[in-house]
């Protein structure tokens, strides 16, 4: 039997349902009760009880890992085979959800890639939260540029290796972005998720849905730092030459614990190739 908090009113359940029912997703629900001054933690309380007991009750699916990238790993395979590509499983973690793959490229992709970009890189930007566009941000001192899908055929032969490794369509990839940092250069902790409490993003959104996975490749091996951390968890991930981590983030929050930066680079430089996934097809 489920526990229900006092502050979840009868009031609150049944508003919640009416706005399931009306078609309104989970993160804009949350973003309304925020705004209408619900803490935090019982919003996300009230959500998750009556959301899956509504649900259940009328022999639905329970929203979760359900209808979310994720590499088939149910029987702990060593390797995964992806059209006669061997990718190694090196490690997995259930919060936050994150698997780190050995192989995702070719040392000769990664090359490819780096050489038809060079020409390209220019300071890179992050997302302006308030109109949706982007911006050069001190928080992210390195520079890059984006293909477009499927704009040439490494692009396309490397999208159709990720759509069949995690199981999630190409056509809901956003194109391959890569970038490169210099000594120094980093990305300080972010979330890759559009924040629905922000002005601009129903018009980020309404491109391809919310993001809900990152595959990031790394193109080389620096010297020395540079790895992908995740501070909630105390993870680093070592940035291997053709190697990869892959994470997902079921809701725009928090509590998916998939905070995580771009160490610094302490010596050499280092070039990565990031893919965004989208929730429904990105145009």
């Amino acid at each position: 039997m489920t526990t229900i908090s006092p502050s979840i009113t009868p009031e609150l359940r049944n508003w919640i349902v009416a706005q399931a029912e009306a078609g309104f997703p989970p993160e804009e629900v949350l973003a309304a009760m925020r705004n209408s001054g619900w803490p935090e933690e019982v919003a996300i309380e009230a959500l998750e009880v009556t959301l899956t007991e509504h649900l259940q009750a009328k022999g639905k699916p329970i929203p979760g890992r359900q209808g979310m990238p994720e590499p088939s790993l149910s029987d702990s395979p060593s390797t995964i085979v992806v059209d006669g590509h061997e990718i190694r499983v090196l490690m997995s973690m259930a919060l936050p959800r994150v698997v780190v793959f050995g192989g995702v490229l070719t040392h000769a992709e990664c090359d490819e890639l780096v050489a038809l970009s060079r020409q390209r890189l220019t300071r890179s930007e992050t997302v302006v939260n308030e109109t949706g566009g982007s911006e050069v941000n001190t928080a992210r001192t390195s520079e890059g540029m984006f293909f477009t899908r499927g704009e040439n055929p490494l692009c396309q032969r490397i999208e159709r290796r990720i759509a069949a490794l995690l199981n999630w369509p190409m056509q809901n990839g956003e194109g391959l972005q890569v970038l490169r940092y210099r000594p120094g250069a980093e990305y300080k902790p972010h979330h890759d998720y559009f924040d629905p409490v922000h002005s601009g993003t129903p018009t980020i959104l309404s491109r391809g849905g919310q993001r809900v996975g990152t595959l990031v490749m790394y193109l080389n091996t620096p010297e020395k730092g540079g790895g992908t951390t995740f501070p909630d968890v105390g993870v680093e991930v070592a940035p291997i030459k053709g190697n990869a981590v892959f994470f997902s983030y079921h809701a725009p929050h928090p509590s998916t614990k998939t905070l995580h930066g771009g160490a610094p680079v302490i010596a050499g430089e280092k070039w990565v190739a990031t893919k965004w996934l989208r929730e429904r097809e990105f145009h």
